[in-house]
């Protein structure tokens, strides 16, 4: 396995400290914060962890408090709040420097059948056809600063391969829709976890930029503060995060400081396996 998929295993593999307890580290993407899809990830993993029944999530929410220090590790405390008959519910709340930096209510339900019915995937392009996302910010290496260029193109545990590439610095106006293909970059373990833990932390990548594109505002423009609020994850069916799939992403509303998007994932054979909404502070700066 390379290592950059390798470390973020081994950021989703916590530490147990006590029962009900874990400690999480973190990786720097260049926000100069630790990226909300990580911290989504690892607080479904310790919920994850205190279900003693092979239930597998189908719902988290999470709730963004405060910026995560990325030179201190994560502590995240579970609390067992029922185990029903086919449902187990959780809740986690990750701790750094002894305040909450998130909290998540995670429900995970066994494996039952039902009725049946979906929304067609988006006719775009396969990702044979596609650019690597990494090998274009490279392509414009000189354009990043300096302090931030090592990370910024750093190797990456995910290939993602946008349909329509944005131009990061200087943006055009468009309709506030993206659609990206994305896959972990190798063979991962057949774990459930693995999987629902690799998307969740892929699915915040890029989702509350989708609110800028009718605004032509770049997402690290000194012009705006960005920050994620809250990130909701519905796990419809089972999938594969090291098999291509789908991200489709759209912004129907922005107002009042804040934008709101969504997203389906689809594997490649059309099926929806996933939903994505999210809310973000989008707080102009005066000049």
């Amino acid at each position: 396995m390379s290592f950059p998929l390798r470390e973020l295993l081994d950021l989703l593999d916590l530490e147990p400290l006590e029962v009900n307890i874990y400690r999480g580290r973190n990786r720097d993407i260049g926000t100069g914060r630790v990226f909300g899809g990580q911290v989504l990830a690892q607080a479904l993993v310790a919920a994850r962890r205190t279900v003693d029944v092979p239930r597998e999530a189908h719902s988290l929410h999470g709730y963004f408090i405060l910026p995560g220090d990325l030179a201190a590790p994560i502590v995240y405390f579970v609390d067992r709040l029922r185990d029903g008959a086919s449902f187990s519910t959780r809740q986690v709340t990750a701790i750094q420097h002894g305040r909450a930096i998130f909290s998540l209510l995670a429900s995970f339900h066994v494996a039952e059948r039902g009725f049946e019915h979906q929304t067609p995937m988006p006719d775009v392009p396969p990702p044979e056809q596609l650019v690597n996302e990494l090998e274009l910010i490279r392509g414009m290496a000189d354009r990043i600063p300096e302090s931030l260029r090592r990370v910024v193109t750093q190797d990456r545990p995910i290939d993602f391969r946008p349909v329509a590439p944005i131009d990061p610095f200087h943006p055009e106006k468009r309709d506030p829709v993206r659609h990206l293909w994305l896959r972990a970059i190798d063979r991962l373990p057949d774990d459930p976890l693995i999987h629902q833990a690799v998307l969740a932390y892929a699915s915040d990548y890029g989702l509350l930029g989708t609110a800028l594109l009718p605004h032509g505002v770049a997402p690290r423009s000194p012009s705006i503060q960005l920050a994620t609020l809250d990130h909701a994850f519905w796990a419809h069916r089972p999938f594969r995060a090291d098999e291509w799939l789908l991200y489709t992403q759209d912004s129907p509303s922005s107002g009042g400081a804040r934008g709101f998007s969504r997203g389906s994932i689809f594997t490649r054979e059309g099926v929806l396996v996933a939903s994505v909404a999210q809310e973000g502070l989008i707080r102009q700066r005066r000049p």
